[in-house]
């Protein structure tokens, strides 16, 4: 297995989800781990379908996972959920407006064959406006059994992994009655993840990746 170690500072990273807690639940524990190995880290998060008691629990998500970051944006948009493709004008036009405010190191958006259709347009959209930039897809789970072989890993160690199911269900109290909003599940994805990649930890977050430029 290739190690591709970044060498250099990362300095912005841009977070894109198409609803609360996707982006914790896809990237978490990377994000938390990333934010400790570098410094002077600036986060753009963004929640594209935020309302009510669940947009007030994605930015109180947002600001525990940011915690140690102090150049931070959080953004709440309201686009109704269900029905990205049929709103695609209106999400298209942020998205151009999203590319002249930023140009990240990193971006963590949607799996592009993920069969919830808002996560696809979200991810559709990441890659018709940031055509020169390394965006990692994250994955997940859910009803629709769309898990797939993602090609990227990223090691966390066990202090992250804890933290990052810690903060899922601190701030998303709207969705523990749901069966599936567990802490067993999203230790479940860290451990089948980190034994594919034989992670020292045995823990481990995913991503696809469509385009590497190596240098």
């Amino acid at each position: 297995m290739l190690d591709l170690s970044f060498k250099t500072p990362l300095q912005t990273i841009l977070c894109l989800g198409a609803h609360p807690d996707d982006i914790e639940i896809g990237c978490g524990a990377t994000l938390l781990t990333l934010m400790r190995k570098y410094e002077n880290l600036s986060v753009k998060w963004i929640v594209f379908s935020a309302h009510g008691q669940r947009a007030i629990e994605a930015r109180q998500s947002a600001e525990l996972f940011l915690a140690k970051v102090d150049r931070r944006d959080v953004e709440m948009k309201e686009f109704k959920d269900g029905f990205f493709p049929y709103d695609g004008k209106e999400i298209k036009l942020y998205f151009e407006e999203l590319k002249s405010q930023i140009s990240p190191d990193i971006i963590f958006t949607h799996y592009r064959d993920d069969l919830h259709q808002d996560h696809r347009l979200v991810s559709e959209l990441t890659w018709n406006t940031f055509r020169n930039h390394l965006v990692l897809e994250y994955e997940i789970p859910k009803y629709d059994g769309d898990m797939g072989s993602p090609n990227v890993f990223f090691h966390v160690n066990r202090e992250q992994g804890d933290q990052k199911i810690e903060l899922l269900m601190t701030a998303f109290a709207s969705q523990r009655s749901k069966h599936w909003f567990t802490e067993d599940l999203f230790r479940s994805m860290l451990r089948i993840r980190g034994m594919e990649s034989n992670s020292p930890s045995t823990l481990a977050e995913a991503f696809y990746c469509r385009k590497l430029y190596l240098q």
